[in-house]
């Protein structure tokens, strides 16, 4: 498993207690791989020396103002690519497929598309299958990085470190249809029904 993966996995996350204490190690673990360049390394030490001391309720209440209530850094990557299209669904149903086919089973209530558990996944590939399946969806990464910057969040760092270890590198003319192209989310219209779910945060592989 590559831990530069699973740590960016952790990192965007539901801020946890475990998560929290593991922040001093972040470092450690980015280096000893080697795939992330030094200033994204020292952009990630920032944002663990950022949260580290914040007092946890705060940090979840950030968590969940940025990432749940806009659709421009929504954590799913079809909110991005399909939106409320019908195809969604289909899409959800093809990648867990895809997850089983390649020996990962998610195992708590979570949608596959869910970028931490992408994430997860892609950490259990060899690093040039991953860095090309990563690059299916860099365009997706790089509308959030955009939007990230615009409000001046460190969470930022974090998908500048994903999008560096894409195969492929985000064309910027894309990212800015993309931006122009987005819909609001709509709340209430979300949330009328339980949406149909596959999987979580928590993943298990026969790896």
């Amino acid at each position: 498993m590559m831990k530069t993966y699973k740590v960016l996995s952790l990192l965007l996350s539901y801020p946890t207690d475990e998560l929290q204490k593991f922040l001093p190690h972040v470092e450690r673990e980015m280096r000893e791989e080697s795939l992330l360049q030094e200033d994204t390394i020292s952009g990630l030490v920032q944002f663990c020396k950022r949260h580290g001391p914040l007092d946890l309720t705060h940090w979840q209440e950030e968590y969940v103002q940025l990432f749940d209530y806009s659709r421009s850094v929504s954590l799913h990557i079809f909110e991005h690519i399909k939106g409320e299209s019908k195809d969604r669904g289909q899409a959800m149903v093809n990648l867990m497929e895809f997850y089983k086919e390649n020996g990962m089973y998610l195992t708590t209530k979570e949608l596959p598309d869910y970028i931490p558990a992408f994430l997860e996944f892609l950490s259990t590939l060899p690093p040039a299958k991953a860095a090309e399946l990563l690059g299916e969806t860099v365009h997706v990464m790089d509308r959030i990085n955009e939007a990230l910057i615009e409000s001046e969040n460190i969470y930022n760092v974090i998908f500048q470190a994903i999008i560096s270890l894409s195969a492929k590198k985000p064309d910027k003319t894309i990212t800015r249809e993309m931006i122009k192209n987005e819909k609001p989310l709509d709340l209430d219209a979300e949330y009328e029904e339980e949406p149909v779910t596959f999987g979580g945060e928590a993943c298990q592989t026969d790896r």
